[in-house]
């Protein structure tokens, strides 16, 4: 092979001015350039916003998407500087909005504690914009300042008074289209999600969302911080206590810890640092655990509630029906990447396990028979664990055993590779049929289920793993179950969910989503999860046949061929099994025609607490629920 004559000199070394870097690799700097990145340019500046409040400074945050798609963000926190820059020699505000790596919040003096510590929040934002113009109000003087792309239009000028001498910094963007290109669009519930979980982690603070594009708005205020945050996970749950509240200050690091145990079987457990939520937790979260099972044990051995024969309880025994938030104030944190998902600083797993064991400590000397609840749930959790692993080591060594064959009803496909193959979940045997005759079998399995799976939500995994259906599911996806969950045993790239269209398909559809979400739920964060979308009617007109997926698209087509004239039949899809082989291949299953919705978790905090409400034991909150939301039904079969 024969190279070819390159250039490689100084002339070839490319220098990225101002923010162009950003407009160039928005991937580094807000995650991308997908829904996700979308409202993460909303995040970056209201955490800003949230800093003011941190620092005493502000009170209010009013986010208001409008109709064209441009946000604006308004707090009355003190605004940003504008006095010229010593060493820039342009205001302050304009270093801000162009410079990455500017701001306020090195140097410790301004903010004792913030969360937008990269210093390229505002600017990232600005880079990636089509246009943003920012207005500060300071000094009883109202500033302005306008940016295409990035590139300020004309120095930071005076344009009036500052109203009532109030404060503050109004910033209006709309997102660049060109960098933006897919089409996304701001969600009124992500965007509500995120601002709950920051009022309640900055108490006192209004954060006021308003979305102008189909007229709604949200104001959330907690006074009770985080202790209000586990009560509203918990609304759905019977809790066991009062809710346990610890907060300490150590090292100019604010620690704060809010749990209470419920009858449910799963955990909720969340970390926040610096108002952010750590998805992937963190030294904070490690603190939180080590500190709770430690803590259980010492007082279960020191009173005689657990026998000398009997092994300590581990964390998942400790943690089974734990609702939990630990929320700390960092001056200096150290995060895992721009989007901050992961704390890394060493010392805070340390100063959480000091308060919690503390605390703890405490809260079991005072309330002795609480701290016997809690261990008693311990002990009934660690006896099922045990039942569950036996049950689990059954269906994976059974599933080792029968590995050529899997289960008997699986119709699997030739190809080995999982980032090639397909596995179809479908409902009976008629659909299965269906599904089996009309799928490429080369790379798509199909697993027919008989009849509904466990709802997973009101038992245990041990009476889970005694269900059929789901050691079928377990059997035929290859990652194992529970602590010995791991996709590197994944069989297939896509798990598919294909259920008929009607009320039975979907609580099947339910019940399945259920499952994966509770024990299964890195399939859903890596994004190998999806639903089927099935064609929901057939429309018939002269020598024409089409596919409708919903109904606006059935009334538009209808419209369309009465309004010249035609006549036309229409077929209601409310099983697969109706389809034939081919119409199946042709509308849901054929990678060239199919729509497949991916299942993702945009706030696991409000998942867990919907799961919660729609599948847990109680009544009352399912019944408000469908009382509350009965006139949006559509398609309901009578």
């Amino acid at each position: 092979m024969t190279k070819q004559p390159v250039s490689y000199n100084a002339n070839d070394i490319q220098v990225l001015e101002g923010l162009e870097a950003v407009r160039r690799r928005p991937g580094m700097y807000v995650g991308g350039t997908d829904i996700k990145a979308l409202h993460h340019l909303i995040y970056e500046v209201v955490d800003n916003s949230i800093d003011e409040a941190l620092a005493g400074e502000c009170d209010r945050i009013n986010v208001t998407i409008h109709e064209d798609e441009s946000v604006t963000i308004e707090d009355n926190g003190r605004g940003i500087p504008v006095d010229i820059h010593p060493e820039k020699k342009v205001s302050a505000l304009e270093v801000v909005m162009t410079t990455l790596h500017a701001g306020g919040k090195f140097g410790g003096g301004s903010y004792k504690v913030s969360g937008g510590l990269h210093g390229v929040g505002s600017s990232a934002v600005n880079a990636l914009s089509e246009w943003c113009e920012v207005r500060v109000y300071r000094d009883g003087k109202e500033y302005f300042q306008r940016y295409l792309e990035g590139k300020p239009q004309a120095p930071v000028k005076v344009i009036g008074k500052s109203p009532n001498s109030r404060s503050g910094t109004v910033t209006t963007f709309r997102y660049d289209p060109k960098i933006f290109t897919d089409e996304v669009t701001y969600k009124f519930d992500t965007l509500a999600q995120r601002f709950r979980e920051m009022a309640f982690v900055t108490r006192a603070v209004t954060i006021h969302l308003k979305d102008e594009r189909d007229d709604k708005e949200i104001t959330f205020y907690f006074e009770g911080g985080i202790s209000s945050m586990v009560k509203y996970l918990n609304n759905n749950r019977d809790a066991l206590h009062d809710v346990v509240y610890l907060e300490k200050e150590i090292d100019n690091v604010g620690i704060e810890v809010a749990i209470q145990y419920t009858d449910a079987y799963s955990e909720s457990v969340y970390a926040f640092a610096n108002t952010i939520n750590t998805i992937d937790g963190g030294t904070h979260l490690t603190g939180l655990r080590i500190a709770l099972t430690r803590s259980i044990n010492d007082f279960a051995r020191k009173n005689s509630l657990l026998k000398d024969s009997d092994p300590n309880f581990s964390g998942d025994d400790t943690r089974e029906g734990l609702t939990a938030i630990v929320s700390i104030k960092h001056p200096d944190p150290q995060f895992e990447s721009q989007t901050k998902v992961k704390l890394m600083n060493p010392e805070v797993q340390t100063y959480v396990q000091q308060v919690l064991s503390d605390g703890l400590n405490t809260f079991f000397e005072q309330n002795p028979s609480t701290a016997k609840k809690i261990i008693q749930k311990c002990l009934t959790s660690a006896r099922a664990r045990a039942a569950a692993r036996k049950a689990r080591d059954l269906v994976i060594r059974k599933s080792a055993l029968e590995s050529l064959t899997l289960p008997g009803k699986l119709a699997d496909c030739s190809e080995r590779d999982p980032q090639r193959t397909e596995l179809y979940i479908v409902e009976g045997d008629s659909a299965g049929g269906s599904a089996k005759q009309g799928r490429d079998r080369h790379f798509q399995a199909i697993l027919p289920l008989r009849g509904k799976i466990l709802n997973t939500e009101r038992a245990r995994l041990d009476k889970i793993l005694n269900n059929r259906e789901v050691k079928s599911l377990i059997s035929a996806l290859g990652t194992g179950i529970g602590d010995g969950f791991s996709l590197e045993g994944l069989r297939y790239g896509h798990i598919v969910i294909m259920t008929d269209a009607d009320v039975d398909g979907a609580h099947i559809r339910t019940l399945l989503l259920t499952f994966f979400f509770r024990y299964m739920q890195p399939l859903i964060e890596s994004g190998h999860l999806f639903i089927a979308q099935p064609p929901l009617y057939l429309i018939s007109h002269g020598k024409e046949k089409e596919y409708v997926y919903t109904e606006d698209a059935k009334e538009k087509l209808i419209k369309q061929i009465t309004s010249n004239g035609g006549r036309y039949s229409l077929q209601r899809y409310k099983g697969l099994g109706e389809m034939n082989p081919e119409q199946l291949w042709d509308t849901t299953m054929n990678p060239d025609n199919r729509t497949l919705l991916r299942v993702t978790i945009e706030d696991a905090a409000e998942a867990d607490r919907t799961f919660d409400m729609l599948m847990g034991a109680k009544v009352p909150p399912r019944r408000r629920f469908i009382q509350t939301h009965a006139k949006e039904v559509r398609n309901l079969d009578v």
